[in-house]
């Protein structure tokens, strides 16, 4: 698996180009009908190219950069971050999804953790991309199974993605719900204990 600087197909991640940016949401405008010239409209090009900069920057980032900072602590019981808040962009569409991500390890023989925060940026690594929703879950899963050495990894991610509220069938509030499951949360036992945690918010 290529874990990298690299797009979500694997291949690698250019330079965010803001000149090309701005010049392809001028043109966008100018496709709907608008006067990009006007004045509301006469800096929007630039603003919408720097707030996609900002929106793609997991493009540009890796989850080694993210998980480097590791600690060796004799930990091998369950560790797991709820409700990570995540944003993420739809590629079919190019709008938003939104929801939390749940994410759940338990560390190698040797107890190798990484630091709580870690784990909410490794989400924003592959979340911060034209994504899917299926996809980031995995990602997820498998960098933390390959960089930590994880013995298990659960990654579950609640969303409500708006090219169904905004278009389409229109259903406000449907949420989707994916996850995956490595190593030894395979177990139903562990993987049960995962769950419990998980859902005690919601109890």
């Amino acid at each position: 698996m290529n874990i990298g600087p690299v797009s979500t197909d694997g291949k690698p991640a250019g330079p965010f180009d803001h000149d090309r940016a701005a010049a392809a949401v001028r043109e966008l405008l100018i496709a709907i009908g608008e006067d990009p010239d006007r004045e509301g409209l006469r800096d929007t090009p630039a603003r919408v190219a720097r707030a996609y900069e900002e929106l793609t920057g997991g493009l540009r980032k890796t989850a080694e950069d993210v998980l480097t900072t590791t600690f060796d602590l004799g930990h091998d019981e369950m560790v797991l971050v709820r409700d990570i808040e995540l944003w993420s962009m739809c590629e079919h569409h190019l709008v938003p999804f939104t929801g939390v991500a749940h994410v759940g390890y338990i560390p190698a023989e040797s107890g190798k953790i990484t630091g709580l925060s870690k784990l909410a940026r490794l989400v924003d690594v592959y979340a911060k991309r034209p994504q899917v929703q299926e996809r980031l879950t995995t990602q997820i899963a498998d960098s933390l199974m390959e960089i930590l050495d994880a013995r298990g990894v659960i990654v579950v991610i609640e969303a409500e993605h708006l090219c169904m509220t905004m278009r389409g069938v229109r259903k406000a509030g449907a949420r989707t719900i994916t996850s995956a499951v490595r190593g030894i949360m395979h177990n139903a036992a562990t993987r049960s204990e995962a769950m419990a945690l998980i859902n005690a918010a919601h109890r």
